[in-house]
C-alpha cells in the first residue's frame, strides 16, 4: 500500500463514527485534495470544547460559521460572540460562487445554499435584544471577582448582600450597588454597626471606584432588568433546527472588563441552572467566543480561576465552549488542556518568537507519519486547516490537513433594512427590550433617608415649639403680675382722704 492510500485508509477509518457527525471538510497529503476523504466530528464529542486559531484572514471566522449552522441544522442551538459584526449573515442563504463550486467538487460533498434561524443579542446600545442580569444574579463571591477586590473589601460586599436580604431591598442594578454602599458608611452607619460591626469608609471608597470603572466600559447598561433567561438560548425552530444566537459585540472591544464580566456571569448562569446532561450523544448548546484574548487578557487571578473552573465543569451540562483566536497561546494551558477538537489554521513565522510559538502549537497535535506537522502550520492556504476532533470514545481522531467546506450561508453582513426587519420579527425583542426600573434598593434606601430626615424635622419642630410655648408662658406670667401691681401715684390720688378734702374744697367754692 502507496503512502497515499495508506492515509486515506487512516482518515476514513478514524472518521466514521456510530451516530451523528458534521463533515469540516475533506483531508489533504502533500498539497493535494483527496475527494472524499472526509475529515468528520461526532456530534457525540461537541461538548468537549475546542479550539478555532489561526493568523488573521486564513479563515477562522468561516470555520466557525460553518460549525454554528452545520449545529443548527442538526437541531443543536448556538451562541456566538461576534467581535468582528461579520456573521448577521447566517440569516440568509449564500448566492454561491464558481470557486465555492470548485470547492466542494474537490471534497466531494454539494454545495446547499441555506439561511438559518438567527437572532442578534446586544450587551450595549446598538440594536438587537438586549442582554441584562442583576446584581443579586451575580451574588457577592462572583461581583468579588470581578471587581478584583482584597479579601477585606470581599467581606465588606458579603455584609452588603446580607443586609439587603435581611431588610428585602433587591439589588438590581449598580446604582442601587453604589446606594447601599454609600449608606453603609453614611446614614445607616450606626445600624450597620450594630449589626455587623464597624465598616471601614476607604474599604467602600475602594469598592465604588471599581463599580464605576465597570460603569464607565458600559456596565450600567447591563446590569438591570429584565435579567435574560439563559433557556431561551435553547430555541428550536418549527423545522427543528437550532436557533443561532448572534451577540453583537463590535463597540466593546475597548471595554474587556464588561466582556468578560458578561461572559462569566453567563457562564456562571448557565452553569448553576442547566441539568446535568449525561451522555445524551448530542451537546444542548455549543458557545463560540471569538477573539478569547479578550477575556483572559484583563481577567483578574480570581476571575481567571473561576473561568477555569466553569471550563473544567460546565460539559457535563452538554455545554460545548469553543474558542477562536488567532494564536493557541492567547488561551491560558489550563483551558488548553480541556479541549477536544482543534483547527488550527495557518501561522505566520516573522519573527524569532513567531517560530518559537509554531514549534509549541505543533506539539499541541497527535504525532503523525504524514506530516512534519510545524511545517504544514506554515504551509497552509486561506480555508485550509490542521484538524484533530475526539472520537466517540474520547480519543483523538488522526491529524489532517483539511480543506475546510464553505458556509452555506452568505459570507458577508446583512444590510441596516434586512437586520431590521429580522429584528421586528424577533419573539425575544419583545421580551427584553422593554426598560424597566422598578422600586430596589436605591429607591426604598432614599424613602427610608428622607423619612429619617421628616422624623428628624419634626423632632426638632416639635422641640422648638415646646421651647417656644415655655418662652411665651414665663412672658405672660411676669406681664400679669406687672399688670395687678398699682402706680403709688394713682393710689395716693384714689385714697379716700384725698377724695374727701377735693370736695370739700370743691363744695366751698360752689357756696
Amino acid at each position: 500500500m502507496n503512502k497515499t492510500d495508506a492515509f486515506k485508509s487512516q482518515i476514513n477509518e478514524g472518521n466514521s463514527f456510530k451516530g451523528d457527525f458534521i463533515t469540516l471538510g475533506a483531508a489533504m497529503l502533500d498539497g493535494e485534495t483527496l475527494t472524499n476523504t472526509l475529515v468528520n466530528v461526532p456530534l457525540k464529542t461537541m461538548n468537549r470544547h475546542g479550539l478555532i486559531a489561526g493568523a488573521t484572514g486564513t479563515g477562522k471566522t468561516k470555520t466557525l460559521q460553518v460549525l454554528a449552522e452545520n449545529l443548527s441544522e442538526k437541531g443543536v442551538p448556538v451562541l456566538l460572540m461576534d467581535i468582528k459584526g461579520d456573521l448577521s449573515g447566517l440569516a440568509k442563504p449564500s448566492p454561491g460562487h464558481p470557486k465555492i463550486d470548485e470547492r466542494h467538487e474537490k471534497i466531494g460533498i454539494p454545495f446547499n445554499p441555506k439561511s438559518f434561524p438567527v437572532e442578534i443579542l446586544t450587551l450595549s446600545e446598538q440594536d438587537g435584544v438586549r442582554l441584562r442580569a442583576t446584581v443579586s444574579e451575580f451574588g457577592p463571591v462572583l461581583i468579588s471577582r470581578i471587581l478584583g477586590v482584597t479579601e477585606t473589601q470581599a467581606g465588606i460586599i458579603s455584609v452588603i448582600f446580607k443586609y439587603c436580604d435581611d431588610h428585602k431591598l433587591p439589588l438590581l442594578d449598580l446604582k442601587d450597588f453604589k446606594k447601599i454602599l454609600q449608606y453603609a458608611t453614611g446614614e445607616g452607619k450606626t445600624e450597620f454597626q450594630e449589626a455587623y460591626g464597624r465598616i471601614s469608609t476607604a474599604s467602600t471608597g475602594a469598592i465604588l471606584r471599581k463599580i464605576i470603572e465597570i460603569e464607565q466600559q458600559g456596565g450600567d447598561l447591563f446590569f438591570g432588568e429584565t435579567s435574560f433567561d439563559t433557556q431561551d438560548l435553547l430555541r428550536i425552530d418549527d423545522n427543528g433546527r437550532g436557533y443561532i444566537n448572534i451577540i453583537r459585540l463590535t463597540d466593546i472591544q475597548d471595554r474587556p472588563k464588561l466582556f468578560s464580566t458578561f461572559m462569566l456571569s453567563l457562564l456562571a448562569e448557565i452553569y448553576s441552572t442547566f441539568p446535568e446532561q449525561g451522555d445524551s450523544g448530542r451537546p444542548e448548546l455549543v458557545m463560540f467566543i471569538d477573539e478569547a484574548h479578550l477575556i483572559f487578557d484583563e481577567a483578574s487571578d480570581a476571575l481567571l480561576n473561576q473561568i477555569e473552573s466553569i471550563v473544567k465543569l460546565i460539559r457535563s451540562k452538554g455545554v460545548g465552549l469553543y474558542f477562536v483566536t488567532q494564536n493557541p497561546t492567547d488561551v491560558p494551558e489550563e483551558v488548553l488542556g480541556q479541549l477536544g477538537l482543534k483547527v488550527q489554521h495557518a501561522l505566520r513565522a516573522f519573527t524569532a518568537k513567531d517560530r518559537k510559538a509554531i514549534k509549541l502549537t505543533a506539539q499541541n497535535y497527535p504525532v503523525t507519519e504524514f506530516y512534519d506537522t510545524t511545517e504544514v502550520l506554515t504551509s497552509l492556504g486561506i480555508g485550509e486547516a490542521l484538524v484533530s476532533a475526539l472520537n466517540e470514545k474520547g480519543k483523538p481522531t488522526p491529524l489532517a490537513a483539511t480543506m475546510m467546506r464553505a458556509p452555506m450561508s452568505r459570507m458577508d453582513i446583512l444590510t441596516p433594512s434586512e437586520l431590521s426587519n429580522l429584528l421586528a420579527e424577533s419573539e425575544l425583542a419583545k421580551k427584553y427590550n422593554e426598560d424597566v426600573d422598578r422600586e430596589s434598593a436605591y429607591e426604598m434606601l432614599n424613602e427610608k433617608i428622607e423619612r429619617a430626615e421628616a422624623e428628624e424635622a419634626k423632632r426638632k419642630a416639635e422641640e422648638e415649639r415646646k421651647a417656644l410655648e415655655k418662652a411665651e408662658s414665663k412672658k405672660s406670667r411676669s406681664s400679669t403680675r406687672r399688670s395687678t401691681r398699682q402706680n403709688p401715684v394713682v393710689k395716693v390720688l384714689s385714697s379716700p382722704t384725698v377724695i374727701r378734702s377735693v370736695l370739700g374744697i370743691l363744695t366751698k367754692m360752689l357756696k
